[in-house]
């Protein structure tokens, strides 16, 4: 076997479509789905004003959040837009005879033809890959829209404190698999005035057969304050009720806190707003 003939392909890609999509329960089987699911649960019960069955999810990925929450008894309709990520959601749907709804949807422009929902979420800091003001104020201008008066709204945001003192500006990660060897080279470069994150990840898969891949792709996500938040919550029709540091009853959010769980309930529309 020739040198070249080790290589079987450098790939550039968009977020999470093709062979990084495939790979994504991999890099996450150590997230805490389960856990992540029974605290959103709580908050649904705890905040609701009527009773909440009828889910909306933003930016669901491979479907693991919603997967876990249906086991509550909730209907949800789980959105993404990768086509690649949606499709691994619905091959394990069908593996565990989900009902769960999956569609291709930008969260900036919900084109959902549903009656409201009870709730939305949008969880694993997903919010912040729309990145612009213009982008914020779509994602949550449309979720208030999809919502039926005093429906709740839980994300997941990055937390800017957090994010500022202490990001890693390259971690390696490793994963021995039946195949062979796969490595992850996460390289972080932040655009502070802009609020941003860019990462680039560049996958490597060692093969037992002597072959080699790797793809390059790079994502931009963007951090929060609390208190910036709150202002485009307000903004856009919804009361904020609690911010959590991470997926815990704590409310003592400070530097060290990187993930920030918010609960939010939308406003009821005003006379002369359109459902």
């Amino acid at each position: 076997m020739g040198a070249d003939s080790s290589v079987s392909s450098t790939l550039t890609m968009g977020s999470y479509i093709g062979r990084h999509a495939e790979l994504y329960d991999l890099f996450y089987a150590d997230k805490r789905y389960a856990e992540e699911a029974l605290f959103v649960h709580r908050c649904l019960q705890q905040y609701t004003s009527v009773p909440t069955t009828r889910l909306l999810e933003l930016a669901c990925g491979s479907g693991s959040h919603a997967l876990a929450l249906e086991k509550f008894g909730y209907q949800i309709l789980a959105t993404d837009y990768s086509e690649d990520m949606l499709e691994i959601a619905r091959k394990k749907a069908r593996r565990l005879s989900s009902t769960v709804d999956f569609q291709s949807q930008d969260m900036t422009e919900l084109s959902l033809t549903d009656k409201p929902f009870d709730a939305a979420i949008c969880l694993f800091d997903s919010i912040g890959y729309v990145a612009t003001n213009d982008r914020i104020s779509q994602v949550l201008q449309g979720v208030h829209r999809k919502l039926r008066p005093d429906g709740l709204f839980i994300f997941e945001f990055w937390h800017a404190a957090a994010m500022l003192r202490g990001h890693d500006p390259v971690r390696v990660r490793r994963w021995d698999t039946d195949q062979g060897t796969i490595l992850r080279i996460s390289e972080t470069r932040l655009d502070c005035a802009a609020q941003l994150s860019q990462v680039t990840y560049s996958v490597y898969e060692l093969n037992r057969d002597g072959s080699f891949e790797a793809l390059v792709e790079t994502q931009v996500n963007r951090y929060f304050l609390v208190q910036e938040m709150n202002y485009w919550l307000t903004s856009s029709g919804f009361v904020p009720l609690k911010f959590f540091a991470g997926f815990s009853d704590d409310e003592k959010i400070n530097e060290d806190t990187w993930h920030v769980v918010a609960v939010a309930r939308r406003q009821p529309a005003k006379p002369t707003e359109a459902c």
